[in-house]
């Protein structure tokens, strides 16, 4: 399977058909059905489902694409950072995150890296824990930071100093502003917003579910949410209040939205993590030092 007729499958499946693609990889028509069909034949599957006017994928092929787009994206992260070996300190660090105001305390490490090396750049994933881990163990970042933790045997890890708090997302107007902490029984038939991530994490050991105890069976969740930025969407629409985190949506005193606390308090602790054995790019290799001098205990 080679990278070039990678490339012209997802420029099939992009374009919909032999004609598009043949256009815009300069390749003629006849070449191009005999790279695919050699596909085929190579996996045994059949990759698309031909008309007379387009292609269309089939769930093979779909499953090759998604594939074929990390195999190309690995394969380009590759050849930069080998080009980038004789020269100064030059590439990109790969890094996925959750939704944290605690990322800040990586941020400055980057940006001081930056003062000393402009040729490093940075590419930042966001996403939740499932979603980073995923990328991460397929090689396409060289480090991840969670907010939910799950089993860190796997890898290397850094705990950041801060810590993330817990609590209600609500509309200014919203009788529950008054209160200056939420109790879990002031949630009772309130409309919830309430990260899909949490729904779906293990039952136990699981901070966020052991707050609500056995009440949250009962809770009123309206909508779920994977970045907070579009649950405070759906909060300023009215739709319901948003269970989230501290200092990632705008709630300053002129902002629609209002942030209370949970009381008790439920705070969520934040890690760097990187797979063991890792081989790391120059760039890469520098921001871990700078990590582990900040961070390490």
């Amino acid at each position: 399977m080679e990278l070039r007729v990678l490339k012209y499958f997802l420029t099939v499946a992009r374009e919909g058909g032999l004609t598009g693609a043949s256009e815009v990889l300069h390749v003629t028509q006849p070449t191009m059905s005999r790279q695919i069909q050699e596909l085929e034949e190579e996996l045994g599957q059949k990759l698309f489902v031909r008309t007379t006017r387009s292609m269309v994928l089939t769930p093979e092929g779909m499953l090759l694409r998604k594939r074929a787009e990390e195999i190309l994206e690995m394969a380009d992260r590759t050849k930069a950072e080998f080009s980038s070996m004789n020269i100064a300190v030059t590439g990109d660090v790969f890094i996925g995150s959750g939704e944290t105001y605690t990322l800040q305390h990586i941020t400055d490490l980057m940006a001081a890296l930056r003062e000393e090396h402009p040729g490093i750049h940075f590419q930042i994933y966001s996403g939740n824990s499932e979603d980073v881990l995923e990328r991460l163990e397929k090689g396409l970042l060289d480090f991840g930071v969670l907010i939910s933790q799950p089993d860190l045997s796997r890898y290397h890890s850094l705990q950041l100093p801060a810590r993330d708090t817990w609590g209600l997302i609500l509309r200014r107007d919203h009788p529950l502003t008054q209160k200056e902490t939420i109790r879990k029984e002031d949630l009772a038939g309130i409309p919830l917003i309430t990260s899909q991530q949490n729904l779906t994490e293990q039952k136990t050991g699981n901070d966020y579910l052991d707050w609500f105890g056995d009440s949250y069976g009962s809770l009123n969740i309206v909508a779920t949410y994977s970045l907070l930025y579009n649950a405070a969407l759906m909060v300023k629409s009215g739709i319901g209040c948003a269970v989230g985190l501290d200092r990632i949506i705008n709630t300053i005193e002129t902002a629609d939205l209002c942030f209370r606390p949970f009381e008790p308090p439920l705070e969520a602790g934040t890690a760097v993590v990187w797979k063991k054995y890792q081989v790391f790019s120059k760039p890469a290799e520098i921001l871990l030092e700078r990590m582990m001098a900040a961070f390490g205990e």
